[in-house]
């Protein structure tokens, strides 16, 4: 057998485990679009066991598949999608402006841009104790749940965090409050692992104001 006989033989396995890959990372976008399923890892499982592959040898990372899932969304959901996004980010800054005492901060989906519509607006805040959004919510009669969620940090360090959880014209919303010593350390991104990106009030309505442009 020749060198480059040799040499085909040896890349069969590792293109055959990148379109295994590639399989896993396109359903796992079609299932987080058309099937609700917000957590990649979940998603990621569901299309390996649809499509019969060994999850644990051709795993593609989350950021693989939001990738995915963004040229998903702009293949099959482009229109609803800019209108769930502008929808998603006006409510945000409604929500924001309401919480502005603490500081508030957007992150998540409704950030970058990648919604489907099972989306969450997610905003940090910071404030003495996370008593003080209750009071907020109930002394403007918003009804809430409060649950707790856990957070990692660098150094693979977690923490718990306390989640108030509202609607706004139908738009779910959750609040994860921080002392205001941990509001000023960026969790990390489960999509990519690095520090979360977020924006303050101004930088979403600029946000809103070039989408409208575009």
């Amino acid at each position: 057998m020749g060198k480059r006989r040799l040499r085909d033989v040896a890349k069969r396995p590792s293109r055959l485990g990148a379109q295994l890959r590639d399989q896993i990372r396109a359903e796992a976008a079609r299932i987080m679009s058309d099937e609700g399923v917000r957590d990649f890892q979940v998603a990621k499982r569901k299309a390996a066991e649809r499509l019969i592959i060994p999850d644990n040898k051709h795993v593609p990372t989350n950021q693989e598949v939001e990738e995915a899932l963004r040229e998903y969304l702009e293949l099959f959901h482009e229109k609803q999608l800019l209108g769930t996004l502008e929808t998603l980010r006006r409510c945000a800054i409604d929500a924001m402006h309401f919480l502005a005492e603490f500081k508030p901060h957007l992150v998540g989906s409704v950030l970058s841009g990648i919604v489907t519509a099972e989306s969450r607006i997610q905003i940090h805040v910071s404030a003495d104790t996370p008593e003080d959004i209750g009071l907020l919510l109930d002394d403007h009669n918003i009804p809430f749940e409060e649950n707790d969620k856990r957070v990692r940090y660098g150094g693979d360090r977690y923490e718990t965090c306390p989640v108030y959880c509202f609607s706004a014209d139908s738009n779910p919303i959750e609040v994860y409050v921080f002392d205001h010593k941990k509001g000023r350390e960026r969790p990390l991104s489960p999509v990519d692992g690095r520090p979360m990106k977020r924006a303050a009030i101004k930088g979403v309505e600029e946000l809103l104001t070039g989408s409208k442009r575009q």
